[in-house]
């Protein structure tokens, strides 16, 4: 089933998340008081627009009582972000995720019924602070309680190694969720092709070759020690 969505405050972060969730597959209903936002979005969702998202009634006016998720993007102003979260969950909404730009707010709007707390700015700088201290990590995203799930280029001294033999739980408090790696072999036409393997969930007989890459979950003081060992 398609999932449905409604993005509320179209600037830089609302317009682009619109954006990436429709070219994803999901329907997206883009809202924002800004006419001229508004409009820059008419093609690139399926609905763009221009309400009060504070107002309950014209929430439900767009069907947004029905969507399985919606985003509150709004950036400074803080009022209207708590407002429309209120409205949101009134209205029925399953799941609120809403913006905050400091802790103070982001405590405020949990209290007043946001399912989860988004911080673009924060989380921007936690994955460029992770590119620059380890520049092999390809990607980086934030989960729950401190955690972090992580792509990393295996480092050079786990190679030809087993996660066993390398004691990466043990040792690191890492887990590795998943290896990826590339192959090479030629078809019934005698083409050379390329490949990729994805190992789920390795065991600790699951040995490391040179070129793969590792997706691991840990804290980032935790990874960051394992990668740069």
């Amino acid at each position: 089933m398609m999932k449905t969505f409604a993005v509320i405050g179209l600037g830089g972060f609302g317009a682009k998340l619109a954006r990436q969730l429709t070219q994803a597959g999901a329907q997206v209903i883009a809202i924002d008081q800004r006419r001229p936002r508004v409009q820059e979005l008419r093609d690139d969702v399926d609905r763009a627009v221009c309400l009060d998202a504070t107002d309950e009634d014209a929430l439900k006016s767009q069907g947004v009582d029905r969507v399985d998720c919606a985003v509150v993007g709004i950036g400074t102003a803080f009022e209207a972000a708590i407002l429309a979260t209120v409205a949101l969950k009134q209205i029925g909404v399953p799941r609120v995720i809403s913006r905050a730009t400091t802790e103070t707010r982001a405590e405020i709007l949990a209290k007043v019924g946001a399912d989860q707390i988004v911080n673009p700015e924060s989380e921007a700088a936690d994955r460029w602070r992770n590119q620059l201290l380890a520049p092999d990590m390809f990607e980086s995203i934030m989960c729950a309680g401190g955690y972090s799930l992580v792509q990393s280029a295996a480092p050079g001294w786990i190679v030809g190694k087993t996660l066993g033999d390398a004691h990466v739980r043990a040792k690191y408090n890492v887990q590795v969720v998943a290896i990826r790696r590339t192959a090479e072999d030629t078809d019934a036409d005698g083409v050379k092709r390329t490949r990729e393997i994805v190992l789920s969930a390795p065991g600790a007989d699951a040995m490391i070759q040179k070129d793969d890459a590792m997706v691991l979950i840990g804290t980032d003081a935790a990874i960051q020690k394992f990668v740069q060992s």
